[in-house]
């Protein structure tokens, strides 16, 4: 229905007609940008509600990481002996953890959108991708608190004779964020869709994403692993990424573009899948959430 149909209906001038999605493919990005102040809202409540009731707050954004950290240094660094190309435990370890931290922070959370927010769709109009963008955002901050942490133990590092040859990789760091963010939130927001229907997925989810961190060069450098089995770490979209991210970070290394443009265009291509199956379940998931 049309503007001009509509206003003869109903004898006024609407500001504003909402139509289903024509295409499975369609984004609007105008509409997703009028509504950034709902996005904002959305972060907060979601940045104040994690900690407000806690003794320590905001605190647990360098804690988790650091006791992550210290475990993995404990067991993987001291106990299982698993080198880190010449570099501080702490530092090898904590770099892969912050980055992977904000790509399972967006994935884990955007699964849940639908049903964690059900009773909102029910009652008003917003674009529904409004959420999980809140999401990333939200997240964002909390990445770049665990990113300024990371820079400081480099310095501190540093400035104790460690060699850290950081070079024009580091101006890759945006773009590997992006990467992260655009991985999480489309994997989650295909997930998310499936759960309308299939709730037991959020519960395996977590446990997913936990073995996947494995699968993942966090723990461990890429040249630490036997030949054979190096095309199957690398076909994880996230390995680039994590390998990039340490180098930019920390100079240890070569980044590979070939295997980072494979995980450009994986970015992407789950991306379009992602909103294609969101535009898909979004016209009827009330009905079955």
């Amino acid at each position: 229905m049309n503007n001009q149909s509509t206003e003869n209906i109903s004898g006024e001038d609407w500001t504003m007609v909402i139509r289903p999605k024509r295409h499975l493919l369609e984004l609007d990005l105008k509409e997703i940008w009028r509504y950034r102040d709902l996005i904002y809202l959305f972060v907060k409540r979601d940045f104040v509600a994690k900690y407000k009731q806690t003794v320590l707050g905001p605190l647990w954004f360098i804690i988790q990481p650091l006791l992550t950290t210290l475990m993995f240094t404990v067991v993987f660094g001291k106990i299982a002996g698993i080198p880190t190309e010449g570099l501080p435990n702490i530092l090898f370890y904590l770099s892969g953890i912050v980055g992977w931290n904000y790509f399972a922070t967006c994935l884990n959370e955007t699964s849940a959108t639908f049903i964690t927010n059900a009773s909102i769709f029910g009652k008003v109009y917003f674009p529904r991708l409004t959420l999980p963008v809140s999401i990333v955002v939200s997240s964002l901050i909390t990445f770049v608190i665990q990113f300024v942490f990371l820079i400081a133990f480099i310095i501190f590092y540093a400035f104790r004779g460690v060699s850290i040859q950081i070079g024009p990789e580091v101006l890759l760091v945006p773009v590997l964020v992006i990467m992260m963010a655009g991985l999480g939130l489309g994997f989650g927001i295909i997930i998310s869709s499936m759960t309308t229907k299939y709730r037991d997925l959020l519960h395996l989810v977590k446990f997913g994403v936990q073995l996947w961190m494995y699968a993942t060069p966090i723990i461990y450098p890429l040249s630490e692993i036997p030949e054979k089995y190096k095309p199957y770490v690398i076909a994880n979209p996230m390995t680039p990424v994590i390998e990039t991210f340490k180098t930019a970070m920390l100079g240890v290394g070569e980044v590979n573009y070939m295997h980072l443009l494979y995980s450009l265009g994986f970015t992407v291509g789950i991306l379009a899948i992602g909103i294609i199956v969101f535009n898909k379940v979004e016209k009827n998931f009330m009905d079955t959430v």
